[in-house]
């Protein structure tokens, strides 16, 4: 299934791919044949647009009434006339006809999470009184022409699918019994088969799920539609792991398992659930590295997949080369460099000065069931296992046991450690990585310096064991300075509400005692009385034998964490890079 395609830019520019002219058939009738070659079917997705979900300023935004736009609540949408809205239908129908035209064989139309499609079927932004508003069918009626349009001019062994939103999951929108209603009457229209969906931009992670979701977040809602409808249902909501995309079919919740990360993250996942080989299935994180990399126009990319939209460009060489490497450091980075050096057919060994792989990605994954994450860490390691990587536990690396070693290439991949601010008292705390790997502390009150990404998270897990958590931060706020998506954040920050982690930003503490923390806020001073401290302000490399490696051997490369603290896609790529381009 391809991503949406907007069928006219006349009322919004475009910000992805277009369906709108013959000339844009050849391209597609390219992927379609590419998709057949290996007897897969293709399933082309078109939407009028995005509505007052539109982020360009360039343009007045438009919608189903004269409903806020998303770019500010001073500015007003303007409505679709009826003239327009049969233009629209229109462009709908030119658009499934050039999909036919390029041999395609699925229509969907999307029709969900507060876009344009969605802003008529709601009472929230739809208030038209015209025969576009009104009633559940009349704010219908525009999806409904829309497919009415489309089966005159495809084949009629052609399947129209409607991807909708069952339930908004915010009090006061909709609800699924309304989504239910929404599912017969587009069956009774004559849609061939419902994707179902739940969520808006509002809270995003309903329908785009985040690190911090679970899996099958969206099944109740998709059972609850496929019990209402004869016509087959498609459905998504991290099933990737195959027990729980299982457990979905055989409990009737859906007809078809949608996968889209985890897809990204490794496409031979069906191939791989087909021949029994769970454990070697490269695990999506629910990161959306995905998601953000498009949205700064980066294009598409993968944390844990280095290969995602390169496979061709980024390749391992074919050439075998008798090279012997050495990889200090067994987290995300060092151990995707022995995995690689491995498919090489290098000679690796991999030096780790703990007796446990997988470095701060167990930190990572600790706090707020993020489950996927240590996943990871457990597919790395059996990747390790499985190729009989040499791997020497409790084994540091210095410059006595380094001397005299012959290495065609050392990597550097010793990551990082919390950071020790000059704080009077600073020895009394409590590092956030050895709570986050044990996640269990003694103690009613706590106070977490630190409202990044680590120390929000930990304390939202302390929060949830019912304990007092307040987040002392410097910055203006927490989260400030995470570099992730809105639908991460605006979880995060729900989940620090939840767990009733109160926050005092712009603060800068002064001073650690024994059962207290002083800190200055707008030129006060105040402290609070506490039982553990833990320290979340950050971390700095592990880069103490750059120097020395440089200085000793021909070909070094320093790579995750170790060059400065950074995310797991960093790590992953450079580990698999510093192997890539060994000559």
């Amino acid at each position: 299934m391809t991503g949406a395609n907007v069928v006219t830019s006349q009322f919004e520019n475009r910000i992805g791919s277009e369906l709108s002219d013959r000339f844009h058939v050849k391209p597609l009738n390219e992927l379609v044949n590419s998709v057949h070659h290996y007897g897969a079917k293709l399933c082309v997705q078109i939407y009028p647009g995005n509505g007052r979900l539109s982020y360009d300023a360039s343009m007045p935004p438009r919608s189903a009434s004269a409903t806020t736009s998303v770019l500010g609540s001073d500015i007003k949408c303007i409505p679709y006339t009826k003239e327009e809205i049969r233009f629209l239908v229109e462009k709908m129908a030119t658009a499934a006809s050039l999909a036919a035209a390029a041999n395609a064989d699925a229509i969907e139309l999307s029709a969900y999470g507060g876009y344009l499609m969605d802003q008529f079927h709601s009472s929230q932004w739809n208030q038209r009184t015209d025969e576009y508003g009104g009633s559940l069918e009349n704010r219908l009626r525009f999806t409904t022409e829309c497919v009415q349009a489309i089966k005159k001019v495809i084949p009629p062994h052609m399947p129209v699918i409607v991807k909708y939103t069952a339930e908004d999951k915010i009090n006061g929108l909709r609800t699924i019994d309304e989504g239910i209603e929404m599912a017969k009457i587009f069956e009774k229209a004559g849609v061939d088969a419902l994707q179902v969906c739940v969520g808006i931009k509002d809270n995003l992670y309903e329908s785009i799920p985040t690190v911090y979701s679970k899996g099958g977040n969206k099944l109740e809602a998709q059972k609850a539609v496929r019990a209402a409808v004869s016509i087959p249902v498609l459905g998504d909501g991290k099933l990737d792991d195959p027990m729980d995309a299982l457990s979905a079919l055989e409990n009737e919740c859906l007809d078809y398992i949608g996968l889209g990360h985890q897809l990204i993250a490794d496409a031979s996942w069906t191939n791989k659930v087909k021949e029994n080989k769970l454990k070697d299935i490269v695990p999506c994180i629910g990161c959306n590295e995905c998601l953000l990399s498009e949205i700064k126009g980066c294009g598409l990319t993968c944390a844990v997949n280095p290969l995602c939209m390169k496979e061709v460009k980024y390749r391992l060489p074919d050439e075998k080369l008798d090279k012997k490497v050495l990889i200090i450091g067994g987290g995300p980075a060092g151990l995707q460099a022995a995995l690689t050096a491995h498919q090489r057919g290098f000679e690796v060994e991999v030096w780790e000065k703990s007796n446990t792989l997988g470095g701060t990605l167990w930190a990572a994954g600790g706090p707020c069931e993020k489950t996927s994450v240590i996943n990871l860490v457990k597919y790395l390691i059996h990747q390790c296992e499985k190729y009989d990587i040499d791997i020497k536990l409790n084994h540091e690396a210095n410059k006595t046991n380094l001397e005299d070693k012959t290495f065609d290439k050392v990597i550097l991949a010793t990551g990082a450690s919390i950071f020790q601010p000059p704080i009077k008292g600073i020895e009394k705390t409590s590092s956030v990585i050895d709570y986050l790997t044990n996640t269990h502390l003694e103690g009613k009150e706590i106070v977490v310096i630190g409202g990044g990404l680590a120390g929000t998270e930990a304390a939202v897990e302390l929060g949830n064991q019912g304990k007092n958590v307040t987040i002392i931060e410097m910055l203006e706020d927490i989260l400030f300075l995470a570099d992730h998506t809105a639908n991460n954040d605006i979880q995060l920050r729900e989940m620090v509400e939840k767990a009733k982690v109160k926050v005092e930003a712009s603060s800068m503490v002064t001073e650690i005692g024994e059962k207290f923390v002083t800190y200055n806020k707008e030129g006060c001073s105040n402290t609070i009385k506490c039982d553990v401290v833990i320290n979340a302000t950050g971390f700095r490399a592990n880069n103490q034998l750059e120097d020395y490696l440089y200085d000793n051997f021909k070909d070094v490369s320093v790579i995750g964490d170790a060059i400065k603290p950074r995310k797991i896609l960093d790590a992953v790529h450079e580990g698999y890079h510093a192997i890539r381009i060994i000559k």
